[in-house]
């Protein structure tokens, strides 16, 4: 697995890391073991950045990253998140960007995953009532007091990734991008390259939806949040149904699956790019893993731009309350 530069401070990661949440919540019934044993596998394959947050389970996924990468944590590149605050029943409190919860935040992090640093500390979702400095500031006091190595926010609006850079160097910018997300080519993409920012797409396989698993919306396991997503709406799917079918015709043209197809095509829109696709299995972290070895032509990548064009996805990335903590 070949490495690529996050931001310009020294952060390496694998070209494509393994988002955890899944294995927790979200994506219906967890299996710890399983999740373990996918998280080791990724190790050994060289996916060595996992990707958690406190939000997750509540609390659960980083206990459980922790617990996996118990004896292997000098190999891996360890991100979490703060910012979306929740309580231990799993209902939600809110967007909280205040340095005092930031501090609170990272010492809680730290014990859940039984470490002594976090090697990418990113703000979950940006406080519209706390100035972005402040929240950076308190960030970069971690970074000095050696909990923290590298600064990242997810979801920003490009004024507000300005303004965190100017406070203290960011490494990372995490924000869906896929075949079926291509927002962040307006503008997110242009200011994060000018800053010397990475990027971190999350949700590269479009929630599952590139990969060919959902032929309709029943498809859909019970207790999985994807019943509620706009864009897996009845209303919505069939249409994406034909945005997905044309990438899954390329797919079996080159004799790949489309969900690697769709990865190879992220990683293909730059060395500054790098997707971490979740998935709580085995086989699924092997088919994904291989995708860094695809290498698509421009005549490749110009068909599938022509098959999933920006703008083409039916229906928003979430639903609208949530949408209006995205982008901010």
């Amino acid at each position: 697995m070949e490495t690529r530069a996050l931001g310009t401070q020294g952060l390496r990661v694998s070209a494509i890391g393994l988002g955890c949440m899944g294995m927790s919540e979200f994506y219906g019934a967890a299996d710890e073991g399983e999740a373990i044993a996918t998280i080791h596998r990724a190790l050994d394959l060289g996916v060595t950045f996992l990707d958690t947050a406190d939000m997750y389970g509540p609390f659960t996924n980083e206990r459980l990253v922790g617990r996996a990468i118990a004896g292997r944590r000098g190999e891996v590149v360890l991100a979490t998140k703060f910012g979306n605050e929740r309580r231990p029943d799993g209902s939600w409190v809110g967007v909280n960007g205040r340095p005092e919860y930031v501090r609170a935040s990272c010492d809680a992090s730290l014990a859940r995953l039984g470490v002594d640093h976090i090697d990418l500390y990113y703000q979950h979702r940006v406080d519209p009532t706390v100035p972005i400095e402040e929240t950076v500031g308190a960030m970069a006091d971690l970074v000095r007091a050696g909990k923290v190595r590298f600064l990242g926010l997810s979801e920003a609006a490009p004024a507000t990734i300005r303004r965190a850079h100017a406070t203290h160097p960011i490494s990372a910018l995490q924000t869906e991008y896929s075949l079926w997300t291509r927002d962040v080519e307006d503008e997110i993409l242009a200011t994060v390259r000018a800053l010397g920012i990475g990027f971190v797409a999350y949700s590269p396989l479009g929630r599952g939806f590139l990969t060919g698993r959902f032929r309709t919306p029943a498809d859909i396991p019970e207790g999985d949040f994807r019943r509620n997503a706009p864009r897996f709406e009845p209303a919505n799917f069939a249409a994406n149904r034909e945005l997905a079918a044309r990438v899954e015709a390329v797919a079996a043209r080159l004799g790949v699956t489309p969900g690697q197809l769709a990865l190879a095509w992220v990683l293909a829109q730059g060395p500054d790019v790098v997707p971490i696709p979740g998935t709580k299995r085995v086989r699924y972290l092997e088919e994904n893993a291989a995708a860094a070895a695809i290498t698509l032509t421009p005549a490749i990548l110009a068909e599938l731009d022509a098959a999933a064009p920006k703008g083409a996805t039916a229906g928003a990335r979430y639903p609208e309350a949530a949408m209006r903590a995205v982008n901010r």
